[in-house]
């Protein structure tokens, strides 16, 4: 049976504040990418996240940001190569801490928002990025754009490079993200963007915002958790990939049991 990684931007709430029904895309997705204090998510967050993670047996992944919390991690920061290598370990080593407590283990690295971008185009600032995984854990994959910078790093690095595709994001011809600047960078319908994932899976294309077809390459697809339409669009997603054989499985897997000291539990990779 064929099969396809859903993964999903989670924890990104901030003391009260909250962002998105965690819970839910806990039981659709098989991933989550776990902010870990620098765009958003807090202790408490980060180890309540990690445990709902484990209780469903979904992979955890690092989604490590630039530091801006004001900005929610989507303005591009000045920052040297060192500084960002110090920046991603110190993230790294928070939200390692956090799902070891909650019975799994971080299985892998996704940066968030303006590093995403920067370091997918900047050799240099991948190279920042992947050498903090590298020198952090070695066994971490990298999860990225195909092509990008940032899995060339990986590549580099002896690191396992698992290319994304974007469920509700536009795309350019050249295969980038749209800006989120721009009308119609986020999609919302649930039906469509279902379609779309289907197609990104089957086919390996997408449509571009100019019409043309063109190729996605993708081990994970991911789906926002913090849209308003993200859990319709996750079910409508799941749901029709099910219905078309193709089962939804992690493409790292987490721990098969918590251990003993942990109050949560945890079992396959694969979501229910």
């Amino acid at each position: 049976m064929p099969t396809i990684d859903l993964n999903s931007d989670l924890g990104e709430g901030f003391g009260a504040w909250t962002a998105g029904d965690d819970r839910a895309m806990l039981d659709l997705v098989s991933s989550a990418n776990i902010a870990c204090g620098a765009h958003a998510g807090d202790p408490t967050i980060m180890l309540d996240t990690c445990r709902a993670a484990a209780e469903r047996g979904v992979a955890i992944g690092a989604h490590v940001a630039y530091r801006d919390l004001v900005g929610f991690g989507r303005r591009p920061v000045h920052v040297t190569p060192d500084e960002l290598h110090a920046d991603v370990v110190h993230q790294l080593g928070a939200l390692t801490a956090a799902a070891h407590v909650a019975g799994s283990r971080v299985t892998y690295v996704k940066p968030h928002g303006a590093l995403y971008n920067t370091a997918c185009a900047d050799p240099v600032q991948a190279e920042a990025v992947v050498r903090a995984v590298a020198d952090v854990d070695p066994s971490l994959a990298v999860l990225a754009l195909p092509g990008s910078e940032l899995l060339l790093a990986a590549g580099r690095h002896g690191l396992r490079a698992v290319s994304e595709s974007f469920a509700d994001r536009a795309y350019e011809p050249n295969g980038s993200l749209v800006s989120r600047s721009r009308p119609g960078s986020v999609l919302h319908d649930p039906d469509e963007v279902a379609a779309r994932v289907l197609r990104m899976v089957t086919e390996g294309v997408a449509t571009a915002v100019d019409g043309t077809d063109i190729s996605v390459r993708a081990d994970s697809v991911c789906v926002h958790g913090d849209s308003p339409d993200a859990v319709a669009m996750a079910r409508a997603i799941r749901t029709l990939l099910t219905e078309q054989g193709i089962a939804v499985r992690a493409f790292a897997s987490a721990p098969a049991s918590a251990p003993a000291s942990s109050s949560s539990s945890s079992s396959s990779a694969s979501s229910s």
